[in-house]
């Protein structure tokens, strides 16, 4: 089979023959029907050795999602045929974090060599992929697996950095997303779902606002030098209880700190290698700052709830697996509408 596999640091990946895997004792082969391009692949492409502790070559595609197509001697729970969705981040399966389905969080991370399928091991963007344990596998019942790969990580992930503060999203509050991209788009329909607060989105497209616009955003600014008078003139002078950065940049981090709100909470996702600075005068008072990563396999089973019931739904423009490098120079150029998703077959 062919797979786009990451083969050299700084270096495209490459679209490569490869086996199809066997599953052994306790493994799952799945049928990919959908693998999320996920930004944070341009990442790898550009980081240099030592980075990360992954080993190349590896197989893309930490969202992934598709049918069971082959189970190992031992497996119990999941049915040849069955349409599931992969977990993101592969734990030990044995410490505390893991047994709360926090893998993202787990505390042999660093012995593993890995984050998951995709991140150090052979992910989705290949006609079949080996997952180790049928724990990391999610029913997606009528959800269609080419529609809902992005939920394990763009749905995920803001639904993680957004639940922390719901306590925060009172009627009146404000909520500010800086980046309505991939993650961004999907941040904006979860504050909608799951809060009553006002949501400001921010972007440099106007495309991404328009977007934003449509899928729930109260109002849309345009990042730049009058962004952050903006959101203030429309949270009258009070700033937002809840700034999630999608982007990571020093613009994006410089704007989450000036419309933030004392005792409000400043989160950072997106990976673009910005700095704060976390000083006496430089954020407002008791707000607090928090760098989150990925989510728990409870918290994904919640998104596919709420995909399920319609309050959720990734925009998706699909491409074939030869496609794959133009996913990525279109996402590069930022002229995706929402989520990229590879379908191998």
């Amino acid at each position: 089979m062919k797979a786009y596999q990451l083969t050299e640091w700084e270096h495209p990946p490459e679209l490569r023959e490869v086996d199809v895997p066997e599953p052994g004792p306790g493994q799952v082969l799945v049928k990919i029907g959908g693998a999320g391009a996920c930004h944070s692949d341009l990442h790898l492409m550009e980081w240099p050795p030592g980075t990360l502790g992954f080993d190349v070559p590896f197989t893309l595609g930490h969202e992934n999602a598709g049918w069971v197509a082959a189970v190992g001697a031992g497996v119990e729970g999941v049915e040849v045929g069955e349409a599931v969705q992969v977990y993101g981040p592969w734990g030990c399966g044995r410490c505390r974090a893991c047994r709360l389905s926090a893998e993202n969080y787990c505390e042999h991370q660093a012995e593993i060599g890995a984050f998951g399928g995709g991140l150090g091991r052979d992910g989705g963007m290949a006609e079949y992929m080996l997952v180790p344990h049928p724990r990391l596998l999610l029913p997606l019942g009528d959800l269609d697996p080419r529609e809902a790969a992005p939920l394990s990580d763009a749905a995920l992930t803001p639904y993680h950095a957004i639940k922390r503060s719901l306590h925060l999203l009172v009627p009146g509050s404000t909520a500010v997303v800086i980046g309505v991209g991939g993650l961004g788009h999907m941040g904006v329909q979860i504050l909608r779902a799951l809060s009553p607060a006002r949501i400001v989105a921010v972007d440099l497209s106007d495309e991404h606002l328009q977007l934003a616009r449509e899928v729930g955003a109260d109002e849309a600014v345009k990042a730049g030098d009058l962004a952050a008078e903006a959101i203030r003139e429309i949270t009258k002078g009070r700033g937002a209880e809840l700034v999630v950065d999608m982007v990571g940049s020093d613009d994006s981090i410089a704007l989450a700190t000036a419309v933030a709100k004392f005792e409000s909470d400043l989160t950072i996702v997106g990976l673009h290698g910005g700095k704060f600075e976390f000083a006496f005068g430089a954020v407002p008072f008791e707000a607090e700052l928090c760098i989150p990563y990925w989510g728990t396999a409870v918290e994904l089973m919640e998104c596919l709830d709420l995909a399920r019931e319609g309050k959720i739904r990734s925009h998706v423009e699909h491409f074939t697996l030869e496609e794959a490098p133009r996913a990525y120079e279109k996402m590069r150029e930022g002229h995706l509408d929402g989520r990229a998703v590879i379908s191998p077959a």
